[in-house]
């Protein structure tokens, strides 16, 4: 078998993880099974850096960002490497460029484009544990790029559809997939198993376990997608096509803090006023989310709608700019807001799903301020303060009163 195993940042964060991680690696390995291992950055190493540029240029650009964050998974495939040497077996380290990993040249947050594996299979033909530095790519220019905060995930999934792999193993501080963050929730029950859009969905709503992009790709190429711990040898969770979860007509909750909320006032309530708003923001590549439009009077609307916190201070300049353009009064934002979402592909034949939404936010006293849904979740803004105390209740609601929807 050829299996691609991916660690995070907290599996390989000290000396003790590492050959934690490393001889759960050589136990594949010794089991007859070629591996090819995908590395993030050690522990926070990736906070600390971006805190060493903004002590030297809190305005560093894109590319030199990308310069420096790449340079920490660089140092856990060695490590890695090393510790693996140490323990007697072969193992060789590759950083983006010597794995033929090619990206799009969007500095930050680039998507793969290709990989070119013949330099992999080279080395596993020399019997080598392959190391892998997740995380980033090397662009049209020559220039390493990085993939965006959970992109090793990706990397890991690409890199097991690009290899034909038979398994890629995810393996993070927690083992599974949970019906809610386990930090957050108390009740949270870990899954067996998921399906695929579940998981996008959850991953795309905020859950931290699994990066939205690597999701895609692994139901794209129908890639074997496990997730498990690091620290144990508990079972983790499938993710594949079909599962029994689907039996359930919610399979979790899910929190995103990292959310602003935008809200352009008196708009003319006219044809494309809203092509105009979110065009702009689409040509500065800002992903726009819930989108909430209200009819006012005197033919005006206002149009509210959400981005990454990450994106605020940009999506206000450009709407600023283009202030007459857009024929608004007013534009305001709120960034002490929080989405939080219910997921399950039950959903869609199981009527009654968002009255029982309501019915815990309206329990815990919870305002809302903005819904959105779709086929198989349901998405509520509310006070970012209160977030916490609205997964709690949402989540017993859902796992405690089931017997609602017959199950």
């Amino acid at each position: 078998m050829l299996i691609v195993k991916k660690f995070g940042g907290t599996s390989v964060a000290d000396a003790q993880r590492i050959k934690n991680a490393a001889n759960k690696i050589i136990k594949s390995y010794k089991e007859g099974n070629q591996v090819v291992v995908v590395l993030s950055a050690q522990g926070d190493t990736t906070d600390e850096l971006i805190e060493k540029a903004d002590e030297i240029n809190p305005e560093a650009s894109k590319r030199e960002m990308d310069m420096l964050l790449s340079t920490g998974e660089q140092q856990s495939v060695a490590l890695m490497a090393m510790a693996i040497h140490s323990l007697g077996y072969p193992a060789v380290s590759l950083n983006a460029y010597q794995a033929k990993i090619y990206s799009s040249s969007n500095y930050t947050n680039a998507r793969i484009k290709n990989i070119n594996t013949e330099r992999i299979h080279t080395e596993l033909e020399k019997k080598n544990i392959v190391i892998v530095t997740g995380f980033q790519g090397v662009n049209k220019y020559g220039d390493v790029t990085t993939l965006g905060r959970g992109g090793s995930d990706t990397s890991a999934v690409a890199l097991a559809a690009k290899l034909n792999a038979d398994l890629c193993e995810i393996y993070t501080d927690v083992d599974g997939v949970y019906t809610a963050d386990p930090r957050i929730v108390k009740g949270a029950k870990k899954l067996d198993e998921i399906s695929y859009d579940e998981m996008l969905e959850l991953a795309t709503l905020g859950a931290k376990v699994l990066h939205n992009r690597s999701v895609e790709l692994a139901k794209k190429y129908n890639v074997n997608l496990v997730v498990r711990s690091s620290l144990t040898d508990a079972e983790g969770t499938v993710v594949k096509e079909e599962s029994n979860v689907e039996k359930m007509f919610v399979s979790g909750v899910a929190v995103d803090k990292d959310v602003s909320r935008i809200s352009v006032i008196g708009l003319s309530d006219q044809p494309g006023i809203a092509f105009k708003i979110f065009s702009l923001l689409s040509k500065n590549k800002i992903s726009v989310d819930i989108i909430l439009q209200s009819i006012g009077r005197d033919n005006k609307k206002d149009i509210s709608f959400t981005v990454a916190k990450c994106d605020l201070n940009e999506a206000l300049r450009i709407l600023e700019q283009n202030k007459q353009k857009i024929g608004c009064e007013s534009i305001s934002h709120n960034d002490n807001v929080a989405k939080v979402s219910v997921v399950g592909a039950g959903m869609a034949t199981n009527s009654g799903v968002a009255a029982l939404l309501f019915e815990a936010l309206y329990n815990a006293d919870i305002n809302i301020n903005m819904i959105s849904t779709s086929e198989i979740k349901i998405s509520v803004l509310v006070n970012e303060k209160e977030a916490d105390i609205a997964a709690n209740a949402i989540h017993d609601k859902f796992m405690f009163e089931s017997d609602a929807f017959g199950d």
